[in-house]
């Protein structure tokens, strides 16, 4: 199973504001930046996680997003169903239209329960949970990537 690249950007930006200090924000430049994608693809996540009520948002000069109460629960599976929005696996279409082979073919039905049970063993897995040693948290972005630092200092 392969997951949307849409999914794998909102589950970096989720994972990356679970680094965070407990209420602290960061602006979708400032994750863009960390999870190494373009703005405009973070700005779009995060704008579905917050329609999700995992990110909360604060307008404004000092504004930005952080993680909510809801974000530190949710599961890699739940968040992946929810931004999932094939209907099938499998693109059972020809040049001509539909398979002609449709009618007696169980391949879509074993595909969205293969999709399912996919899914189902990523259910135990916390998102704020992934973020582990050694990942991008926030300081060690700031050293990596501060001015003051010379491309030389390793």
């Amino acid at each position: 199973m392969r997951i949307t690249a849409f999914s794998d950007v909102s589950l970096r930006a989720l994972m990356f504001l679970a680094t965070l200090p407990e209420g602290e924000l960061a602006t979708s430049r400032v994750i863009a930046e960390a999870v190494a994608t373009p703005y405009s693809h973070v700005s779009k996540a995060v704008m579905r996680l917050r329609e999700l009520g995992l990110v909360e948002s604060l307008r404004g000069r000092t504004g930005g997003v952080r993680i909510s109460p809801a974000g530190r629960t949710a599961t890699v599976g739940w968040l992946l169903r929810q931004l999932d929005t094939r209907t099938d696996v499998a693109d059972c279409e020809t040049l001509h239209g539909d398979c002609p082979l449709s009618g007696g073919c169980g391949l879509r039905r074993a595909l969205r329960r293969a999709r399912e049970a996919f899914y189902a063993e990523l259910d135990g897995i916390v998102i704020a949970g992934l973020p582990h040693i050694g990942f991008a948290t926030p300081s060690l972005f700031a050293w990596v990537h501060s001015p003051e630092r010379r491309p030389d200092q390793g």
